[in-house]
């Protein structure tokens, strides 16, 4: 006897409207940006700002911001380990559907785990999910503590905080890894442009 809503009732629909002709409407490539880092290592401002640069350009994205997504979508979402995993698989799936779309999606989490984020990417095997290192000095990441969490973290009121008492696991083969210049930070301008421009010469910003 089969169960109403078992998973092998469940079939996929094609629609004669596909990704192909979304991106030729949009005159652009659907693809994931993906940045990874530290709390407090610039991922939000970047994120923003590749937006930003990208929308004065006439081109369509969308920024998944780890923090915005936990008031709606991951809401129940806890910061153990398996709700983590959770958390960047959701994300993971819902940046799938945006460059399915043909929209260049801009997700910004810590996602501290190597694994998470290399599931995420197994989902885009055409080389469209661009895995961006803000690889910043832990020094500097609690020095501007713009949440004033590493201060908790250090006192013992969070536990599990990434950075502090939970690893932070650097890509191995990121696309694209921003850091300190001779100690400096370079400005968030000069970091989205080296991001806008990767995605330019790879041909996401425009639909040929």
């Amino acid at each position: 006897m089969s169960t109403v809503g078992n998973n092998t009732n469940i079939f996929w629909h094609e629609c004669p409207v596909g990704r192909p002709e979304r991106q030729k409407l949009l005159n652009q490539k659907g693809c994931v940006v993906w940045i990874t880092g530290l709390s407090g290592s610039g991922k939000s401002t970047l994120a923003c700002s590749v937006s930003r640069d990208l929308h004065s350009r006439g081109k369509l994205s969308y920024v998944l911001d780890g923090d915005n997504l936990r008031h709606g979508l991951n809401k129940d979402l806890g910061f153990k380990v398996e709700d983590r995993t959770e958390n960047i698989r959701r994300v993971g799936e819902v940046a799938k559907l945006f460059a399915d779309a043909g929209l260049i999606c801009i997700a910004s989490l810590i996602s501290p785990y190597r694994k998470d984020r290399d599931a995420c990417r197994a989902l885009l095997p055409d080389l469209s999910f661009i895995e961006v290192y803000m690889n910043m000095p832990l020094e500097l990441c609690e020095e501007r503590d713009a949440k004033g969490l590493y201060k908790l973290a250090r006192a013992g009121k969070i536990k599990g905080f990434t950075g502090i008492d939970d690893p932070y696991e650097p890509p191995l083969n990121c696309e694209i890894e921003l850091s300190q210049q001779d100690g400096v930070c370079p400005p968030p301008g000069a970091m989205a442009g080296k991001v806008v421009t990767y995605l330019e010469e790879k041909g996401f910003l425009e639909d040929k």
